[in-house]
């Protein structure tokens, strides 16, 4: 399995490569514009590899009780500010990137910021599950789904680094910045794909509970708390050495 995600990684690589070389040996836009569909393909085949923050967002939207709608606005807001952070930082700060063989791609003061914000939030869960007020309704949650979307993007995408790093070292930025855009399509479909299945899945197992005779108030706090705990162990088992 991990062979075969290898291996797309490196196709998906070569073939924006060759796309982005083409373009900056006297291609036309109209020939650019012609693969960037396939763009939104390895964008969305990219985002099933590890990573990408799909287990900490199916728990935080477990965890908060966020209505589908919500749910899809944390997934938009974390896609953002997952490719948003590897452009600025491909064009403004690539002295905090890291370029050896191990850690290629990779910015350790944001992966440090955004996993030790998901710890905050995985405690605010647990928080809210062992507080004797009601749980707060979906939304009072608002402000919070869109700060944790903030903070699990910050983890740059490292697809869209590469791809932004060789367009630029090509001269064509503007290459680098259209593909960018077709991968955040890609990439997006399918986090909102898993925070509205994450959010469906909350509401149809608190029903299914509930109908045995289960306490909602008693499940909700154990849902909370274990999608707490889940989403402290998935941060620091991702924070850099």
């Amino acid at each position: 399995m991990w062979t075969s995600l290898v291996d797309i990684q490196r196709s998906i690589h070569a073939a924006l490569s060759a796309d982005i070389a083409a373009f900056a040996s006297g291609g036309s836009w109209a020939a650019l514009l012609s693969v960037l569909p396939l763009g939104i393909v390895f964008g969305a085949a990219h985002a099933l590899t590890p990573g990408h923050s799909k287990s900490v967002l199916a728990a935080y939207v477990l965890g908060a009780g966020q209505s589908p709608r919500r749910a899809l606005a944390t997934a938009f807001v974390l896609t953002l500010t997952h490719i948003g952070s590897a452009i600025v930082l491909s064009l403004f700060a690539s002295g905090l990137i890291t370029r050896t063989i191990v850690g290629a791609g990779q910015a350790p003061a944001l992966l440090w910021t955004s996993r030790l914000m998901l710890i905050a939030t995985g405690l605010w869960l647990i928080a809210g599950a062992l507080r004797k007020a009601p749980h707060a309704h979906d939304g009072h949650l608002k402000g919070e789904g869109i700060g944790f979307g903030l903070f699990a993007g910050l983890v740059p995408c490292p697809l869209t680094l590469f791809i932004m790093t060789f367009a630029l070292s090509r001269g064509v930025p503007e290459a680098g910045l259209a593909f960018s855009a077709a991968m955040l399509v890609g990439v997006g479909l399918v986090l909102t794909l898993i925070a509205l299945a994450a959010a469906l899945a909350r509401g149809s197992m608190l029903r299914l509970l509930q109908r045995h005779g289960a306490s909602l108030d008693r499940l909700v706090r154990l849902l909370n708390a274990a999608a707490g705990a889940l989403l402290i162990a998935l941060a620091m088992g991702e924070l850099p050495p």
